[in-house]
């Protein structure tokens, strides 16, 4: 029974280190993704790519609809910034498939979403493609920021704390 133990734990410790060691860290550039299609993109049927994460600083808000209230007010700080629209912009990526709610009515609550932020841009994740490219959290409200060559500078898994949210707020002033 022992050596049974201690085999699991081994088998467990190899497990999380290699979920962990795949997912994007700080100072790097993620693998590339593209939702389109089947797999989603932006709410006007366009496709959206990671590629696009780069001559601007991204705030990148990758979020489960039933998290959708998680980190608004991480959004609603952004906002108040007022960042220079030429030099900032943020993406808010549904994960579509972390919830029972059916596609057509995300996408009319996304649409309203997008009239309350019209500077954000709204995408699609039909297949989880970000959690499994990215190893970022599934069924979570996960906001990622990125540097203008497309680097993370910035990540959270969950509900920002107000110390947190003002980190966010001067690592993307400082990539300004």
């Amino acid at each position: 029974m022992k050596h049974f133990v201690t085999g699991f734990i081994f088998i467990l410790a190899v497990f999380l280190f290699h979920q962990t060691a795949e997912a994007i860290e700080l100072g790097e550039v993620p693998p590339r993704v593209e939702l389109r299609e089947k797999l989603g993109g932006r709410l006007d049927g366009t496709p959206w790519s990671s590629e696009e994460l780069q001559g601007k600083v991204h705030a990148v808000f990758y979020v489960d609809p039933d998290e959708k209230d998680t980190n608004n007010e991480a959004s609603d700080a952004l906002n108040r910034e007022k960042f220079p629209g030429d030099k900032f912009i943020s993406v808010g990526i549904i994960n579509m498939a972390a919830t029972w709610m059916p596609n057509f009515a995300l996408s009319s609550s996304i649409k309203d979403k997008q009239k309350r932020y019209p500077k954000t841009i709204y995408v699609r994740d039909y297949k989880k493609v970000l959690v499994n490219a990215w190893k970022i959290a599934d069924d979570s409200s996960n906001i990622l920021a990125f540097d203008k060559n497309g680097k993370l500078i910035f990540r959270k898994d969950g509900k920002l704390t107000a110390e947190e949210i003002q980190t966010l707020i001067k690592v993307i002033r400082d990539h300004l």
